[in-house]
């Protein structure tokens, strides 16, 4: 289950591989409506029963508050009724995923207003080269890795990066967002490596404390 921006996505996989996924490019967030028929829909277009399922794997972060909340309640409920493992992604690393590169380094980012974005350097076999963090952008933002190699940006905070970095080695990738149809090999591998969470204390990484604004109505 990704549900870390307004793309309410829910994939099954098998041994590491997609074989069915739905989602929702809404604008708008539709988790609350819509995360819940998409989980009894997928399972049953795939003639699945909850029961066959042998472990619930869910976006932990960071990302849209409310969005994560969502999609780890949901999916702690489920791996509690079913008594299955709980896995967690991160969500940067799957959306890294979107991009298959030779060289160059792979820049995943979402949008944490204004101009910050959530952000984490991979190499092109997606490990980490410089950690996830909540960054204010800046025109030398990323220099190190531009003055190197091409960048590939993607995500929803691409849109503010692209009027703000001009080197030549950017590359912008636009309108995509993170999906659960990338999730599958992570959470297969680390199924395979029992590393999974405690369902019941198990939180969202939400990098930044939520922040409350009094409605102007």
């Amino acid at each position: 289950m990704e549900t870390a921006t307004t793309n309410c996505s829910v994939a099954l996989s098998k041994e590491g591989k997609t074989i069915a996924v739905i989602e929702d490019y809404d604008k708008g967030y539709s988790h609350a409506e819509r995360l819940h028929v998409y989980i009894n829909r997928i399972l049953s277009e795939n003639n699945i029963d909850k029961s066959q399922l042998d472990a619930i794997a869910v976006s932990k972060g960071p990302g849209s508050y409310t969005g994560l909340r969502i999609g780890v309640s949901t999916a702690k409920g489920l791996a509690y009724a079913l008594e299955k493992p709980l896995i967690a992604v991160s969500t940067l690393e799957s959306l890294s995923r979107q991009v298959n590169i030779e060289g160059g380094y792979i820049v995943p980012m979402l949008d944490a207003r204004r101009m910050e974005v959530y952000s984490a350097v991979f190499n092109t076999d997606f490990s980490l080269a410089r950690d996830i963090k909540a960054e204010v952008l800046e025109e030398n933002s990323f220099q190190e890795y531009l003055e190197k190699e091409k960048v590939y940006f993607i995500g929803n905070g691409v849109e503010k990066t692209k009027t703000i970095i001009t080197h030549p080695n950017a590359v912008f990738i636009d309108a995509k967002l993170p999906s659960a149809n990338e999730m599958g090999n992570i959470a297969y591998k680390k199924y395979k490596a029992n590393n999974i969470e405690d369902v019941a204390y198990f939180e969202p990484y939400y990098l930044k404390d939520f922040v409350a604004i009094k409605s102007k109505k």
